[in-house]
Order: structure tokens, then sequence, then C-alpha cells
């Protein structure tokens, strides 16, 4: 059955979209702008403002200036969290139009788009909290000497943010940024400029002050990579492809920059025999169909003990055909539509490759009845093996490659067989197995018979191409912040005395005859 275009567009979108830079919405120095499509319909919907290194040398001047001039680094904490706090408030009372304009943007569903708004509250509230009960460290040599950590912020922070997400992202690199004192200029994903937009106008109402955030919209290759290059700006936090990494990586070397950067994966999901399988299969169901499979840590690799193989993959085709893919602003949707054309086409070439690398037991290409748009339906390989471009690459989208395993050893050594190292989940009742593999395993982040949960106070990042550094909790701090260490020395000062002249009769002097 075809279903007729059935599409949604909210209320008041604005009419284009601008960049922000020292508290004031601008167009691009050249005037130059983009395209925006839905993705539903893949029609152009906005002109965004397209960014050029003139338009980041703008944004990181007001930054600049915010940053050695204005009110934001000298203030308490107390008084930043209380702005931070101000911007969860606003993020929470618009939830429902933040989630409408980022379901319409990006394609996600629209109760899952809900759910990343609050989260993007949440990023700021635990910031704002963090910053406040923060405590740093003294060592104390009683009656000789104190040693104490004191901490700075930096100066102007580069955020480049990618498209899947994109509202709850940003949060989640704002908030610490901000909480700590910093300025900041984000570049937010081209194919997802609309909730970034929001940011200003949220900022302004919280009472953050002027040129303290800034915003350019554009291409990477334009303005991210003025961003990356700015002399200005010392610190950049990336979060989207490896390749793109890789490139900033070498950009940023020059200048010494601080990075850090969440890149992709391949995350392996694997499911022993004496595992819940009811659990393990809706988990790993979820882990890679949630969020259209647009996620960095996607369980896109389920690896299967041999015993339970042939029942475990029946039951998850039979379950990942009875996914909803449907309009993202239908509350029933599970899967919507894919971010972009481009991204579409990459994705619907990696399951015409699947199709002579593994067994297809579900889906394989464009969603029955949708004749236009990204809708692709949830797509499953089976016996897929190791050396498969399916098993090593990351497609990021509802793609998902299911592989038998013997032992524990086949397991790891599968599990470890890519380049990338974000993260994994451990199906297993045995206790010792569980830690002893998770330990073994190469991954910055492990879930135990958990799909993923996140925990703000926990590192977020991964090992091998999947990143660099840290993020989360006290890890945000340390990547925010210079840590300066002060010691002072109590009472008598014991120095080694060099060159002092012993006080001596002439004869020791040397004057002697």
């Amino acid at each position: 059955m075809s279903h007729a275009i059935d599409q949604y567009v909210p209320a008041d979108l604005p009419s284009r979209i601008q960049h922000y830079i020292g508290g004031r919405s601008v167009d691009s120095v050249g005037g130059a702008t983009f395209d925006v499509l839905d993705p539903v319909s893949n029609q152009v919907y906005v002109q965004a403002a397209a960014g050029t290194k003139a338009d980041i040398d703008r944004a990181v001047a007001a930054a600049r200036q915010a940053f050695t001039e204005g009110p934001w680094p000298g203030m308490l904490p107390r008084e930043r969290s209380r702005v931070l706090h101000r911007i969860a408030d606003i993020v929470e009372s618009r939830d429902a139009r933040l989630a409408e304009l980022e379901s319409f943007d990006s394609g996600l569903p629209i109760t899952q788009a809900l759910g990343q708004a609050r989260r993007a509250a949440e990023n700021f509230r635990f910031f704002a909290d963090l910053v406040v009960a923060q405590a740093d460290d003294t060592f104390k040599v009683p009656g000789r000497q104190i040693n104490y950590v004191n901490r700075k912020p930096i100066g102007v922070a580069g955020l480049i943010t990618p498209w899947n997400t994109p509202f709850m992202l940003e949060s989640w690199k704002l908030g610490p940024a901000l909480a700590t004192g910093n300025t900041v200029v984000l570049k937010p994903a081209e194919f997802t400029p609309l909730s970034a937009s929001l940011w200003a106008g949220i900022f302004e109402e919280a009472g953050l002050p002027e040129g303290v955030f800034n915003l350019v919209h554009g291409m990477g290759e334009e303005a991210g990579d003025a961003l990356v290059k700015h002399p200005d700006v010392p610190l950049i936090s990336f979060t989207g492809e490896s390749r793109t990494g890789q490139l900033i990586f070498g950009n940023a070397a020059p200048y010494l920059k601080g990075l850090s950067m969440e890149l992709g994966g391949k995350s392996p999901a694997v499911v022993f025999a004496d595992a819940d399988l009811d659990a393990a299969v809706d988990a790993t169901i979820f882990g890679v169909f949630s969020l259209n499979g647009e996620r960095c840590t996607a369980g896109s690799r389920i690896l299967v003990q041999r015993e339970i193989y042939e029942p475990f993959v029946e039951r998850y085709a039979a379950q990942a055909k009875r996914v909803v893919v449907g309009y993202p602003h239908e509350e029933s949707t599970e899967v919507g539509a894919l971010v972009h054309p481009e991204h579409y086409d990459k994705v619907m070439s990696y399951i015409e490759i699947g199709r002579g690398e593994g067994r297809l037991v579900a889906g394989g290409g464009r969603a029955e009845g949708f004749e236009v748009g990204n809708f692709v339906a949830p797509t499953v390989f089976a016996d897929v093996p190791p050396t498969a471009r399916i098993f090593q690459e990351e497609i990021f989208g509802p793609v998902v490659t299911i592989t038998p395993f013997e032992d524990d050893a086949e397991a790891l050594a599968l599990a470890n067989d890519t380049r990338y190292g974000l993260a994994a989940y451990v199906w297993t009742n045995d206790l010792k197995r569980a830690h002893n593999f998770s330990q073994a395993v190469e991954a910055g982040m492990v879930w135990l018979n958990s799909n993923n949960v996140r925990d703000l106070r926990t590192p977020f990042g991964g090992v091998k191409a999947s990143g660099l550094g840290h993020e989360g909790g006290y890890r945000s701090i340390d990547f925010y912040t210079d840590q300066q260490a002060v010691h002072i020395t109590l009472g008598k000062v014991h120095n080694p005395t060099f060159g002092k002249v012993a006080d001596a009769g002439p004869e020791q002097r040397g004057h002697g005859s």
C-alpha cells in the first residue's frame, strides 16, 4: 500500500536562518547562503547563511572580547550556575516545540526528539550543579607547605557538532564549556541548522552576557575549517566522522590546540547462550534502530553464540520486520526518515554491498509505501563474516549484521576486529565472564545486560579510531579548564644554597701569604 505524502510542516518556520555573532543575528559577510532540505519531501524549506573564514573571524573576535573584557569568566560559579539553570528551565518549557522542529529538520521520530530535548535541559542542569559542587585537590605537608590546584577557563572554545540529535549534542558541549567560564563559537552541522538557531533566543532570555555564545552556520570545509585553524581558539570539541577527525587533528596540530573528539563507531553487541534472550533481542533491536540508526554508539554488529544463533536470528528478523517505519511527526513511528538524500544514498549503497556479503533476513531497501523521502526499511543481514565491509565500516543507518561465534575467545576476537572502539554491549548471566569480557574488549564504554543508558558523571569517549579524550562529569571540567598548581611554603624556606660566599677570616678568603 502506498502512502500519499503526509507532509507535516511546523507553524512559524523562520523565513531564513542567520548567524548569531556578538549578540546579533547577522547574514554572512559575503551574503552567501545554502539550501536546507526536510527529509520527508527532500524539498528546500529555508535558506541558511553560509559562513566563511570572514564570519568565523567576526565570531571569534566577539567571543574573545567577551572573554577578555566581559563578566562571564570572572563570575562566581554560583552566578554562572543560575544562568545555566534558567537555560534548562527554558529548554524544558519549550520541549514540544524544540522536538517538533528537530523532528522536521532531521527526520527523527517525534517521541525520540522529545526525549533528546529533555536530555538537553538535563545536560545544562547537570553542569550547572557540578560547577558549584566541584572541589579541587589540595595537598598539605603539615607546617611546611600547601599545594593546591586552581582552575581557570581557557578562552574561546570551538564546538563542532553533528546532524544526529543535533540539539542534544550541542547542549552536551555548550553546558560544560559555559559552566566553566569559557566563551564559545558553535558550528553546527549544515544538514540540520534549524534547532541550533534557537539557542540564541534561549540564551538571551536566560541572561547570558553578549558575545559569550556565537553561532556560525555553514560547511565543514569552510566554516569548520576556519574555526579549527583560528589562532585565537585554543580548544576544539568535535563530534563526527573519524575521517573528519583526522583532518581536524592535522589542522589543529600547528597551534597545539586542546582537542576532544568523539568519532565513529561499529560497536559489537555480544549475546552469549546463557543470556536472557527476550531482553537481548529487545535491547539489540532498540540499539540499532532507535534514532533511525544514526547514532555513534549503535550496536550495529551483533555477535551471537552458536547454540542460540538460529533461534536468535529468526526472532530478531521477525521483530525487525515489525519495527514501525513512519513519518517523523507521528507518535507511533519508531524509525523515521534519514537526515538527507546524500546520507540515504550512502546507506542504500551499503545495503546493496551487504546483499553479496551476508544473508538478508529483513528489510533490504526503501520502506514499503514511501515513494519519496529518505525512508529505509530496518535491514538485517545474518551470517556476515568479519571480512565483510558491512561488518567493518560504519553505515550509520537502520542496518545491522549478525555473526555467530563458538566461545569467549572467538567472541572477543570478533568484537575487537575493527578499527573502531566506542561502545560494546554484553549479554550474559555469568558474572565472571561479564567482567572479564568487558575489561578485555577494546571499547571506551561497555554496557552489561543493558542498553545504552547514560550516566552524565561517567566518561564518554572511545579508543582506536573512535576518538581522542573523554567528556562527561569531571572529564568535561578537565577539558574546558586550565589546571594550575600553586605551591606555598609555610615557615622556614628550605633551599639548597648555590654560590654563597662563606663568612670567614682573610686566610680562608685567599688573601693570606
